[in-house]
């Protein structure tokens, strides 16, 4: 089996990238959903017990964000807990499509975890900065302010494709992407 790391800095079009290659019947695993799901587990609930971070109970993905983005500490926290867990989810993935030939997983911050040896191959997805900035403002609604801020808590961009196998542009529209995606991965 040929396990593909997929990987882009915040707004870079990762998703979109994904749901090109599911569209082609290929199984892919989204770290950030599984993440998502670990928001809400013992660990993370009692480190954020004493913050204003919960909505009926749960924790608010945007008010968490708000938080562990303005005070770095409470970030580094955050992922002590949250990267192990997706870690193993990846494990479980590989193990659970053994059957496959191909397989991908996107991980967002795959360098920053040190992930990358999990993989055989490591995809980029690239978009200029100014167009991550615009797409978190419209998408998020986030100010340009917390866009950059979020943006900036990433490796810059040109770090990550001299480590990248394969880098993926996205600077045009979703057409010339998938067209990109097909070519460049021979899907």
């Amino acid at each position: 089996m040929i396990k593909y790391g997929i990987t882009g800095n915040i707004a870079s079009g990762k998703s979109t990238v994904e749901n090109i290659i599911k569209m082609r019947g290929y199984s892919v695993l989204d770290t950030d959903v599984v993440a998502h799901e670990f928001l809400n587990c013992d660990e993370v609930k009692e480190l954020f017990k004493n913050y204003d971070v919960f909505n009926d109970g749960k924790i608010s993905r945007t008010k968490l964000g708000q938080l562990v983005f303005s005070e770095k500490e409470l970030l580094k926290e955050l992922e002590r807990i949250i990267h192990p867990k997706v870690k193993e989810k990846i494990t479980e993935f590989f193990n659970d499509h053994s059957f496959e030939n191909v397989v991908f997983v996107s991980v967002p911050q795959l360098f920053e975890t040190n992930m990358e040896k999990m993989f055989d191959k490591i995809i980029f997805v690239y978009a200029d900065d100014s167009i991550r900035e615009n797409r978190l403002i419209k998408r998020n609604n986030y100010t340009q302010e917390y866009a950059q801020k979020r943006m900036s808590a990433q490796i810059p961009q040109e770090q990550k494709i001299s480590k990248a196998d394969i880098v993926i542009y996205n600077n045009s529209n979703e057409k010339d992407l998938e067209q990109e995606v097909v070519f460049k991965l021979a899907l």
